[in-house]
């Protein structure tokens, strides 16, 4: 079991959301287009980068860009991973956020352990 954990302030984030080199970097086409639905669009792509930064730090590999590692919801609302190319990883996440900070969890275990 790996753990990586994150946080990030949902201001700074809103400043770099306004940069579309930025999103289409980090985001996933599906990200950006769920994230600018939204109220407050900058604390979902806050919680969604420090979930990124988590998963990326729990996986310890240099090798896996940001876009790579996607956030959606599964049909109840739960936000699960993807991770591209790493089919044979089970990833647990738990999010959070207040008016300034978004903080992301993420528990990564080989799939059938």
């Amino acid at each position: 079991m790996q753990i990586g954990i994150d946080i990030v302030e949902i201001r700074r984030i809103g400043k770099l959301i306004k940069n579309k080199r930025f999103l289409d970097r980090v985001y996933t086409r599906e990200e950006i287009k769920y994230c600018m639905a939204r109220v407050n669009r900058a604390q979902h792509f806050a919680v969604r980068f420090a979930t990124k930064e988590a998963v990326w730090k729990a996986l310890g590999q240099r090798g896996i860009a940001h876009k790579d590692i996607g956030v959606k919801n599964n049909p109840d609302g739960k936000p699960v991973v993807m991770i591209k190319g790493r089919r044979n990883k089970a990833v647990d996440i738990s999010l959070s956020h207040s008016d300034a900070y978004a903080v992301a969890v993420a528990i990564v275990n080989k799939r059938g352990k």
